[in-house]
């Protein structure tokens, strides 16, 4: 049966699905777009919300504004209303998942958020598949495409962080203010968004998080000498009624599958009980990736798939689950027992992520341009 829809936002991911469902669900109707009030060109968009929820016949509204506050307040209009939400931003969904997901239940709509993580990457369908399951142990992943472009065409091609920044933002895969991706921000929306469906919780915004800012040519070079490099990392673990989580630059060996994932592709993996470990990978970052993870759900929505979302479990916040060691360049000074393993690092035996992200801080406020990765293996 067609399904008319409504688009809050008008932007690259906004058009992307605009196009991909003209070009491909002719089911699925465009039947009003939200936009600036300097963008209203056609009767099709309009500036006035409650216009655009007052739309006939309206069953969805795809909201891809980004920002917080204000695409909160249209999401839970749109779902006391029971029109269904499919959604783009993982800033709003971090920040109010359980409150999103209570209204969706109250009213039957449906909440939709496959596209807030890893692009067009189907993770967080398959991640709820498992967790039906199985109870899911641990998660990983390279769930940042800018930040992964960023790292694989320095190490590539020998060129210097600020270089390969300007042409991640030339080409799309940046915004004019990368800080939400190169300071981690944007993972650390995915990490507690992927968190709360991994293990059931409400997951708190206490998940400490950093970048990868710091990373230089020279870092890149001294790791590769050791057959090693950094990507940004999100982690998670559950065991025993107890979870961890964080966003941090992450040694590897460069023999593993993460540390050769390419420019601006994802990779995302999860352990469970009886599925074993899973791998998935794909774009992420980018319009069209994006795009089709949300008309993914547009499509499932008018097949009458409805998520059920269970945040309520009494699983506790623990950081000492994540404990390992970390490998510092800095001149501020470290504590007498850190010891060089390379010329110009230092290693910091077994620490939570919570204790390194203060230690990494207190080092900033004296070196900026320190650099910190956790080292989850015997590496070093």
């Amino acid at each position: 049966m067609p399904m008319n829809i409504a688009l809050l936002g008008y932007g690259t991911v906004a058009r992307g699905v605009h196009r991909i469902l003209e070009e491909r669900v002719p089911d699925i109707h465009v039947a009003r777009v939200f936009c600036l009030p300097q963008e209203v060109d056609s009767e099709l968009k309009t500036s006035d919300f409650q216009e655009l929820l007052d739309t006939p016949g309206l069953s969805a509204l795809v909201e891809a504004m980004g920002g917080i506050e204000f695409p909160r307040q249209c999401i839970l209009a749109a779902l006391e209303r029971g029109i269904s939400v499919v959604t783009s931003n993982k800033a709003v969904v971090a920040a109010h998942f359980a409150e999103l997901a209570a209204a969706a239940e109250k009213s039957g709509a449906s909440l939709m958020i496959e596209a807030t993580v890893g692009g067009g990457i189907p993770w967080i369908h398959n991640l709820e598949r498992v967790a039906r399951i199985d109870e899911v142990s641990s998660f990983s992943g390279i769930l940042n495409g800018t930040t992964n472009f960023i790292i694989s065409q320095m190490r590539r091609n020998g060129a210097e962080f600020g270089a390969v920044l300007a042409e991640a933002q030339r080409l799309g895969y940046a915004e004019a203010d990368p800080s939400a991706d190169i300071d981690g921000i944007d993972v650390w929306n995915k990490t507690i968004i992927t968190a709360s469906l991994a293990f059931g919780v409400d997951a708190t915004h206490e998940i400490p998080a950093w970048g990868i800012r710091s990373v230089t040519k020279g870092d890149l070079e001294a790791l590769d000498a050791k057959a090693l490099t950094v990507k940004l990392m999100a982690r998670g673990v559950r065991e025993a009624g107890r979870y961890a989580a964080c966003v941090t630059p992450v040694i590897l060996r460069n023999s593993t599958m993460e540390a050769n994932v390419p420019d601006n592709y994802n990779i995302a993996s999860l352990t469970g009980e009886t599925i074993g470990t899973l791998k998935f990978y794909g774009q992420g970052a980018g319009g069209d990736p994006t795009g089709n993870a949300v008309v993914q759900d547009l499509i499932e929505l008018s097949q009458g798939y409805r998520p059920q979302y269970h945040l309520g479990s009494d699983v506790v916040w623990e950081p000492r689950l994540l404990t390992s060691d970390w490998l510092v360049r800095s001149s501020a000074p470290l504590r007498a027992s850190d010891r060089e393993v390379v010329p110009g690092y230092k290693a910091i035996r077994a620490v939570d992520p919570v204790e390194a992200h203060a230690i990494y801080q207190r080092l900033l406020a004296d070196d900026p341009d320190t650099f910190m990765a956790a080292v989850p293996q015997d590496l070093i």
